[in-house]
């Protein structure tokens, strides 16, 4: 995945408000924003795995570990880097904050002020 150093990725949850309110944050800075919609614009594992190559992180440290469907159905299971893809592929709504990348960059975006990290 290639992105324009002068724009900036962000992908989201729709469904989570904070997500709608760091995406609204950083249209608000001035930088052309190009948005995701995770749920509905599933990526690819390729994908998945340069956006956590740019985040420096392993596929379980971007789960929401209290979200409802982790603590039911993955919560205490091992799974390879593979295997945490595929998690990640199948169930975008696990991640825990939106993730805006620029250029080679990315950062995972807990707060609207992270997207200054960039």
């Amino acid at each position: 995945m290639k992105t324009h150093s002068r724009e900036i990725l962000i992908y989201y949850n729709s469904e989570s408000s904070s997500d709608r309110k760091i995406l609204a944050y950083a249209q608000s800075t001035g930088q052309v924003i190009k948005s995701y919609c995770h749920t509905k614009a599933p990526s690819t594992r390729t994908s998945w795995q340069t956006i956590l190559t740019s985040l420096d992180l392993h596929p379980k440290q971007l789960m929401n570990k209290a979200h409802p469907y982790y603590q039911a159905n993955i919560r205490g299971k091992e799974f390879d880097e593979e295997g945490w893809l595929s998690v990640i592929k199948k169930n975008p709504q696990l991640i825990k904050a939106p993730i805006a990348m620029k250029g080679k960059r990315a950062v995972l975006c807990h707060t609207p002020s992270d997207i200054y990290r960039l």
